[in-house]
């Protein structure tokens, strides 16, 4: 695509003066029309404090490249709060806005024919929604992380938004007090950024520079610290030396670059939201990337960071520490990086890290050195067996009992869930199942972030077992499994499970499985019929029709 569409084209020919003369009135004179036109894409926006910073950073962007000799055209493109609407209906809509953000960055540089990209985003779903843009697209690109948010403090103890959804469970137990929860409450976000933990957006702008689109140590900054700023201008100047080298993404977005990206992933003990992230934007980029592919770096790679939400640490604590050179540099270093993989800057990634230590310092404990890991294999696990045949996902860490087999508690909505769990119906050793949660079926794959924080915050966290088709928030941990595939909404064996079901967790094994008979459950899928979809017209209808199995990615292309 990049190849047919230049910005010069309005530059030649009579026919191409109504061109010109739109563009004259953004501010271009005549010399402007020789240079690269960069689209700008902005997620600035106060729903979130995510994105409220963003546009301060798009603005020295823009700054940047035009005196680097690039013309900027600066567009909008939308975000939700994934915080704000867990729990909710408006959770439903949170993965759809990656197809939106991917759908609409497509259509403005396709459509106005643009040379360039620097991508702007701050909220969990900006991140792959603009790299699925920019591996379509296949223009030079940037991604620029907006930063993320300092901790919050409070008794001692760093605070993220995951404190907060914990501290209800707490309440609700009895453990704290209404002061406390409203204490917490108000110091867990103090300014802008995205949540502090390893979740999902910090994930993911780890993992883009792992993989060479994003420039290094970017994906670790504090949203209001200066070098984030300085970092975005350094950005756009990277870009248009990209456009003159024509650095195009799938060029870097390679086999190599996904592999190196499942490496880190599982060295920073990452969000279970890769999972379904990153296949899909190897769809994009037209690259195999499959679940067994995430298993096979789990066995390979040792978790290497202490981040919460299961570890100790914040963001801004692994970015003092070294960063994500300094965990790439370790994993580089004991064989399990392509170092010729190259990035966006024109260096190999060997050459990015040529002054990093080999060994993390000694005056800190974010990054493990190799020999020393959080964890000696990674995080993540496929789980597969009569109840997930296409697979499902478990995150390990954290986790203290990594099996469990108790009776099913069965619930067609997360609303029904946590109303169970409020109401204190849930015991240790039962097994809930939320189901009719996936992509077709909530439809949107909603995250249980607030049944499964609830339940910690009541102490449950590691005896009680959760399935579900639906997601996991970055900031889940226990013995939870999400992404159950197929779906209950097309008929997956999830749909057949009946209340008092034994249900087997078994992370070790990698197995998740209906202790019933095979003719038993033969009889359920005679009787079953799928459901009438929630939604009939809109967004959401729209999505349930074109949405692919999680196991894919939940691409709708």
């Amino acid at each position: 695509m990049s190849d047919n569409h230049k910005s010069r084209v309005v530059t030649t020919g009579i026919e191409r003066a109504p061109n010109r003369a739109l563009l004259r009135a953004t501010g271009f004179g005549d010399r402007d029309f020789d240079k690269p036109i960069v689209g700008v894409a902005n997620a600035h926006s106060t729903i979130t404090p995510c994105n409220m910073g963003i546009g301060v950073l798009a603005g020295r962007g823009e700054a940047a490249l035009v005196a680097a000799g690039a013309m900027p055209q600066m567009f909008g493109t939308i975000t939700i709060s994934d915080g704000i609407s867990m729990g909710t209906e408006g959770m439903k809509y949170s993965l759809v806005s990656r197809e939106v953000i991917a759908d609409s960055i497509e259509t403005v540089c396709a459509g106005q024919s643009m040379d360039g990209l620097l991508a702007f985003g701050g909220c969990d779903k900006n991140m792959p929604g603009a790299m699925i843009a920019i591996a379509r697209l296949n223009i030079p690109a940037v991604f620029v992380y907006g930063g993320t948010i300092k901790p919050g403090r409070h008794d001692g103890q760093d605070l993220t938004i995951v404190s907060v959804f914990e501290a209800v469970g707490a309440r609700i137990a009895g453990a704290i007090d209404d002061r406390a929860l409203h204490e917490i409450e108000r110091r867990a976000c103090p300014g802008a950024g995205s949540c502090g933990g390893m979740y999902t957006a910090n994930t993911m702008s780890a993992l883009f520079e792992a993989m060479g689109m994003s420039l290094p140590y970017s994906s670790t900054m504090a949203a209001e610290d200066p070098e984030k700023a300085d970092s975005a201008a350094q950005s756009a100047r990277v870009l248009v030396d990209a456009l003159r080298a024509r650095r195009l993404p799938r060029d870097i977005l390679t086999r190599k670059a996904f592999e190196n990206a499942l490496a880190v992933l599982m060295a920073l003990g990452g969000s279970t939201n890769a999972v379904i992230h990153l296949p899909a934007i190897a769809h994009a980029a037209g690259v195999e990337l499959t679940l067994d592919d995430f298993d096979a770096f789990a066995a390979r790679v040792p978790v290497l960071c202490d981040l919460k939400p299961s570890g100790r640490y914040v963001a801004t604590d692994l970015h003092r520490a070294g960063g994500v050179p300094q965990v790439m540099k370790i994993l580089l270093a004991h064989g399990l990086l392509h170092g010729d993989a190259p990035t966006v800057t024109g260096q190999t990634v060997s050459e990015a890290l040529g002054a990093v230590p080999e060994r993390p310092r000694a005056d800190q404990d974010v990054i493990r050195p190799w020999e020393r890991p959080v964890y000696a294999h990674g995080h993540l696990a496929i789980l597969k067996g009569n109840l997930a045949e296409e697979g499902a996902l478990a995150k390990t860490s954290g986790v203290k009992v990594p099996k469990i087999t108790g009776p099913a508690r069965v619930f067609d909505s997360e609303e029904a869930c946590m109303a169970a769990i409020l109401d204190r119906r849930i015991a240790a050793g039962d097994v809930v199942v939320i189901r009719y949660e996936g992509p077709k079926g909530g439809p949107g794959m909603r995250e249980m972030l607030s049944p499964t924080a609830a339940l910690v915050g009541q102490g449950l966290g590691d005896r009680v077992g959760l399935v579900t088709d639906g997601r996991f928030s970055g900031g889940t941990y226990g013995m939870v499994v999400g992404h159950v595939a197929p779906e209950a909404a097309v008929g997956g064996a999830i749909a057949l499970v009946a209340e008092g079901d034994t249900v087997v967790i078994d992370a070790e094994r990698h197995l998740l499985h209906l202790d019933v008979p095979a003719l038993e459950l033969a009889r359920r899928r005679a009787h079953w019929q799928p459901p009438a979809p929630r939604h009939t017209r809109g967004t959401l209808a729209k999505y349930a029709r074109l949405v692919s199995s999680a196991s894919r990615g939940a691409v709708t292309d």
